[in-house]
């Protein structure tokens, strides 16, 4: 029996493989969000969005895949992330498609699991499930098997998504948008280059309290697994208590553990580290240029996430329609500039501005990104090794 990967953040993450980074031909990998799930629509936001598209239906040329696909009055309901819907492109697709869009949200893979589970997602017709839980979701039987000849665009995808090791096939979902993580700082504050765990380590005296670490046991213990060259995803016990133990003699350095919430200390620089996903640190880097992401050097885990139909879909039409619209190039680019996604699409990044393309947290090189991992399940027996060193490290 394994033990899914469960997180407890703005962007979930878990089970991938691999990735092999940049191709000659461009990016083999991307990802990033320019808006983190920490900074939530609100409710009356959404609201007027959706009163908004109650006029927006119409049709547009059929040489678009996802137009036409459904009759005039026809809806969609989606329970997403809330970065992968904004007003714009909820008008968008209603315009191209005759289709109203209407969203709601959730905070982590678990709660949007435990509601279709309960019967209350019976009346969506899109998911945004992460890697991890499409895995756990196909294994208990609720997502509906992908009718690809249905697909436009799945050629265009890179390498790595063409047939992922946690959908193979992309049997039950196509890939949304991907991220690393790592470590956010201020050089002006901290006064010395961060590379990886290493440079934590060697200057943990100037680091008493200034350093925060990710709520997550898998993250925080694999990447200083990665650190001491061992697999993000270690099964000897002797090499997972290597990993704990460098992370206890640094603890005096560790001011808490926080997925959410580390954004305004760091900028007011109360800390001076962060370790963060690449999408939140995106959007505080907008806000304070003087911030840098960097990802290990030794690697760091991957994760993607994607878009499903749930077995209960109302509205397959629609919801096929919803997943040609984002694996159009010309719409999600527009998606992808403005909301800073990484795009897991060949032709879907070729079209985007340049300064996009170069960005480094969007878009780490080959050299760092070939090292990292996905973060795989464990055995219940490990797991709980995991989770008692967790237990131990997070304690006061």
């Amino acid at each position: 029996m394994v033990h899914p990967h469960k997180r407890s953040r703005t962007i979930a993450r878990a089970p991938k493989k691999v990735f092999s980074g940049l191709s000659s031909s461009g990016l083999s990998c991307s990802l990033d969000v320019s808006t983190t799930r920490r900074r939530f629509l609100t409710l009356s936001a959404i609201s007027a969005s959706s009163l908004l598209l109650a006029n927006c239906a119409r049709q547009i040329g059929a040489s678009d895949p996802s137009a036409n696909s459904g009759g005039e009055g026809d809806s969609l309901s989606v329970y997403s992330w809330v970065n992968y819907s904004d007003p714009t492109l909820l008008k968008t697709f209603a315009e191209k498609t005759g289709i109203k869009p209407t969203v709601d949200t959730y905070d982590s893979n678990e709660a949007m699991l435990a509601k279709v589970q309960a019967g209350g997602g019976q009346n969506y017709s899109i998911l945004f499930p992460s890697d991890y839980m499409v895995t756990q979701m196909v294994a208990l039987g609720l997502l509906q098997p992908l009718d690809l000849t249905k697909l436009v665009g799945l050629d265009q995808l890179m390498d790595q998504w063409k047939s992922p090791v946690y959908d193979p096939g992309n049997a039950h979902s196509i890939p949304a948008t991907w991220g690393t993580t790592g470590f956010v700082y201020d050089p002006t504050r901290l006064g010395f280059e961060i590379k990886g765990w290493d440079d934590l380590f060697a200057n943990q005296a100037k680091l008493e309290r200034k350093v925060t670490l990710l709520n997550d046991v898998r993250e925080v213990l694999g990447s200083v697994l990665k650190a001491q060259g061992d697999s993000l995803n270690a099964t000897d016990p002797v090499k997972v208590k290597a990993a704990y133990e460098k992370l206890a003699a640094f603890k005096p350095a560790i001011a808490n553990f926080l997925t959410n919430g580390w954004e305004d200390q760091l900028a007011s620089g109360d800390i001076l580290i962060s370790m963060a996903y690449s999408s939140d640190a995106q959007v505080l880097m907008a806000e304070q240029p003087n911030l840098v992401y960097v990802l290990p050097e030794s690697g760091s885990s991957l994760w993607t996430d994607t878009i499903a139909i749930p077995k209960t879909a109302p509205n397959l039409d629609a919801a096929y329609a919803w997943m040609n619209f984002f694996l159009n190039p010309e719409t999600s680019k527009e998606l992808v500039t403005r909301r800073r996604f990484a795009t897991p699409n060949k032709a879907t990044y070729a079209k985007l501005p340049k300064a996009i393309q170069e960005n480094r947290t969007l878009f780490p090189l080959e050299t760092v990104l070939a090292k990292c991992e996905g973060i795989a399940p464990l055995t219940d027996a490990l797991a709980q090794t995991y989770d008692q060193y967790w237990t131990q490290l997070t304690s006061a």
